[in-house]
């Protein structure tokens, strides 16, 4: 098992309607928020392999995943250079505050044959809304070892979830690779995958007053 979980990163410019107000964020409230998980489908994270952390502060939630890697090359089988992981979050934040996600932090570990390729994407939306924001990280061999990847959403452009009503947070990611121009005869494999836990994709989170 991969000692690895993914980095790639993403963000939500367009998940919901916008709170109608100016975008401005607020110190994260003082009561806790939860974090239940509704859903979980996909070929990366089977039920019991994804878990949601949410920070003490407020600040933030860890998605960690027991289970997720795609490989290609000797070995692999032919479905594996795809895998994918649906999660449905139930987000209940205090009354009277709405959050907006506004930065990842995806880490993870990759090895690539020179000419082989691989790469992590993501969207986001809200339950009933269409919007959605998909961001995409490529990678190239050879390589071999950690990467990390980082995006951040500017305030003006934050989508905020809708105040007071219930909508889960869907988040979609997928990891692919492919051995390209390389000759075939090694595996590849990219992987958002932790057997001990010690690396987990970061959702950063603003808060705004309704």
């Amino acid at each position: 098992m991969f000692q690895a979980l993914t980095a790639g990163v993403l963000f939500l410019s367009s998940l919901a309607s916008p709170v109608t107000s100016p975008a401005k964020a607020s110190p994260p409230p003082n009561d806790k928020m939860t974090i239940a998980v509704v859903g979980v489908n996909g070929s990366g994270c089977a039920p019991g392999t994804a878990t949601v952390l949410p920070a003490q502060d407020n600040t933030a939630f860890t998605v960690l995943y027991s289970e997720y890697a795609a490989q290609a090359g000797k070995g692999a089988a032919p479905d594996e250079f795809r895998r994918n992981c649906q999660l449905a979050l139930n987000v209940r934040v205090p009354s009277g505050y709405t959050y907006a996600i506004a930065k990842t932090d995806f880490r993870g570990f990759m090895r690539l044959a020179p000419g082989a390729w691989a790469y992590e994407q993501a969207n986001y939306y809200f339950q009933g809304y269409s919007q959605t924001v998909r961001a995409r990280h490529n990678f190239g061999g050879p390589a071999d070892g950690d990467w990390q990847a980082t995006d951040l959403v500017g305030l003006e452009s934050y989508s905020w979830a809708p105040c007071g009503e219930k909508r889960y947070l869907n988040i979609n990611t997928e990891l692919r690779v492919g051995t390209g121009s390389s000759n075939g005869q090694t595996l590849n494999m990219i992987a958002m995958d932790s057997t001990d836990t010690s690396l987990s994709t970061i959702y950063h989170l603003a808060w705004k007053k309704c």
